[in-house]
């Protein structure tokens, strides 16, 4: 009997010790997004790369959704973790259809979902590692938020994740106006994500730009920028450094 309890107890202690696991660091990870509004709804761009530690393993990795009728999603960091928000976001607009009554979800109420789920899985210390840009279009209004992988969220003209927070938004402060068109909005993704390319070790040149505007979301092709890989300070970048190899 002695040894019975013995096998229980230390049964229950293994279920205990699994059922606390939490995930400490993630695994493959996507670099930045970034989105801005521009004249007819909301663009965005993010490159296609699955980063394994420091190795980009993956290389056709989509981290660009759409969402409903309303709502374009791009994420960075934990590629199973996007998959799992992609899960939820699944059930909600099913959810959502259910009712039949001729509304749908619009991206700003898709946002406030999303805040609530990042913050509450926070505070469970199990977060989902991720950094989230989230617009779209609805009854005429253009959208575009960010939420941190803590809960940290505000709404703006132009959002970016990863990097892109340091690198691309001062381009954006500089460049970006209400009134962009397409074709001017596109050039103005292509530039951010160069300087992207050069300066991001996580970044690859095979890029996605999404836009989102009242007829409906357009996800573009894989395709590559043109670089120039010349300049003199990429020739010898340690040169000057104190303390370089």
């Amino acid at each position: 009997m002695q040894f019975m309890d013995s096998t229980h107890s230390n049964a229950m202690s293994l279920c205990s010790q699994a059922d606390s696991q939490r995930t400490l660091y993630p695994y493959v990870t996507g670099t930045s997004v970034i989105g801005i509004k521009y004249k007819d709804g909301i663009l965005m761009a993010a490159d296609m790369g699955g980063s394994y530690g420091s190795t980009l393993r993956y290389k056709s990795v989509e981290r660009i959704k759409s969402i409903g009728k309303h709502s374009l999603l791009g994420a960075s960091g934990e590629i199973s973790d996007f998959q799992e928000i992609l899960r939820y976001l699944d059930e909600l607009i099913l959810y959502d259809n259910m009712w039949d009554d001729g509304n749908s979800l619009g991206p700003k109420e898709v946002h406030s979902y999303l805040t609530r789920v990042m913050y509450n899985r926070r505070n469970k210390f199990n977060p989902l590692w991720n950094s989230l840009v989230l617009g779209g279009v609805k009854d005429g209004q253009k959208y575009l938020g960010t939420v941190s992988m803590i809960g940290v969220h505000y709404e703006d003209d132009h959002v970016a994740t990863g990097f892109g927070n340091h690198l691309a938004r001062p381009i954006l402060r500089d460049e970006w106006h209400k009134d962009l068109s397409f074709e001017d909005g596109v050039r103005l993704l292509e530039k951010c994500m160069r300087v992207l390319l050069y300066r991001d070790r996580s970044a690859i040149n095979k890029l996605q730009i999404a836009k989102i505007t009242e007829e409906g979301v357009t996800i573009s092709q894989p395709y590559s920028l043109k670089t120039f890989w010349g300049f003199s300070a990429f020739q010898n970048p340690t040169v000057g450094a104190e303390g370089s190899w």
